[in-house]
């Protein structure tokens, strides 16, 4: 058994695999860590534990301390130059942020074809995969709520915007975030242009996907925590599954 963490800037979500399918996934706030612990419970003792953490030491120290009997086969993923049929071409491989690095492999474990990757969490990070499996390069730009937040905090006449997307807002808080999610979907769709085969994909990933899967217009996919999937094989390197 596997169980595979996933530590964000926002939230932490994780995933008990048996070596064939998931059994469970789930998700929790940093104010909420320590809901960690019951997995200790409902769980068997796991053959490996997958950490991928970009939320920094503390978060770090914090999720070990909830799930100390398991230490003993913690491995904390790093991101390297070549794992999972993926090779980083990132100037320092070891600087890619692991959640990216993790969401790749997992892309390249669902299908071996080219590939947009995008997570949209707090950020919303925009990677291309070639059809060889090297990860040529990504944007990262705000996410959503960032972008909202940016122009609730640095404007003094914009409202946190709670409106809908339309072509063609006629107020304020419509024009808000139909902008927003025109400019994530912009970001997404110039990237796909890029892609040299005609039979690529794009996977969207993170707490916001689905909202600007409403707008795409390219062929994509929803993809429920990807970066679960990259560390599961991962897993399956250290031993095999």
């Amino acid at each position: 058994m596997i169980v595979c963490l996933d530590s964000g800037n926002t939230r932490i979500k994780w995933g008990v695999h048996d070596g064939v399918n998931w059994l469970a996934q789930g998700a929790v706030a940093h104010a909420d860590l320590e809901q960690l612990a019951a997995l200790l419970g409902d769980w068997p003792q796991p053959e490996r534990v997958m950490l991928a953490n970009v939320a920094g030491a503390r978060v770090a120290g914090r999720i070990r301390q909830q799930l100390a009997p398991w230490l003993p086969v913690f491995y904390d993923v790093q991101s390297t130059a070549l794992a999972g049929g993926v090779s980083n071409l990132y100037r320092h491989p070891e600087r890619l942020g692991v959640d990216r690095w993790c969401a790749l492999i997992g892309a390249r474990t669902l299908s071996p074809a080219p590939a947009v990757v995008v997570m949209a969490g707090t950020a919303t990070t925009i990677d291309t995969l070639d059809t060889a499996g090297s990860f040529v390069g990504g944007d990262i730009v705000p996410g959503i709520g960032l972008m909202l937040r940016s122009l609730a905090q640095g404007t003094a006449g914009l409202p946190f915007a709670e409106g809908h997307y339309t072509a063609y807002p006629r107020c304020t808080d419509d024009a808000i975030v139909s902008g927003v999610l025109e400019a994530q979907a912009g970001a997404i769709e110039r990237a796909f242009t890029r892609l040299s085969e005609p039979h690529g994909r794009c996977l969207l990933s993170g707490g916001y996907a689905d909202q600007i899967s409403a707008v795409l217009q390219v062929p994509h996919r929803v993809v429920a925590n990807l970066p679960l999937e990259g560390l599961r094989r991962l897993a399956c390197e250290i031993v095999p599954c």
